[in-house]
């Protein structure tokens, strides 16, 4: 009989990056499978999308895990679980919206809808304004978030930030972008 307590986590972690062996990161999967399955439940709402979640997240930790000093696995297996369900809730809101936009998007313009699109055409222009006004930190994460559809784990594998610099510079430049744009003059007079 084994009286050898359980490995924790972070000494399975080390035996996996030193000998590259399966069997150190199936325990870890087998320890966090049920959580990260229950934790993708909450988020999608639909076990088959759950499931496929955990396979995915399973395979990212496998493919990113000797390119992080991970301290708390646990912690990081979350936040990389948590990223991709919300990204997954993202393409299926924009899937939507596109879907929606559509079915119902006329052929052509109405005369009428064109002064419509002069008012879309000056926010974009004051939102781009605003955009090029915020410090490099906050207008990059801002871009890579909103426009490119990244998560805060890929905006900080791809700047070099940490995830909280990363949330940091998001949530500061939003609050920026909004004051810049409260205070940029109304073109509709």
């Amino acid at each position: 009989m084994n009286n050898n307590p359980p490995l924790t986590d972070e000494e399975l972690l080390r035996r996996y990056k030193a000998d590259n062996n399966g069997d150190w990161i199936g325990i870890l999967f087998d320890r966090y499978a049920v959580l990260l399955l229950g934790m993708c439940m909450k988020y999608l709402k639909n076990e088959e999308d759950a499931r496929d979640s955990v396979q995915q997240v399973f395979l990212k930790v496998l493919s990113e895990i000797n390119r992080h000093e991970i301290q708390y696995f646990r912690a990081w297996i979350y936040q990389v679980a948590r990223n991709h369900c919300l990204m997954q809730l993202r393409q299926k809101h924009v899937k939507y919206q596109e879907e929606i936009s559509d079915k119902h998007m006329p052929a052509a313009p109405e005369p009428e809808d064109l002064s419509g699109h002069k008012e879309k055409d000056q926010l974009l222009e004051n939102m781009e304004q605003a955009l090029d006004r915020l410090n490099e930190e906050q207008r990059t994460c801002i871009r890579l978030f909103y426009l490119s559809k990244l998560s805060y784990q890929q905006i900080a594998d791809k700047t070099g930030y940490t995830l909280l610099q990363v949330k940091s510079y998001i949530q500061n430049g939003k609050r920026n972008l909004k004051q810049l744009l409260e205070k940029q003059p109304s073109h509709k007079r």
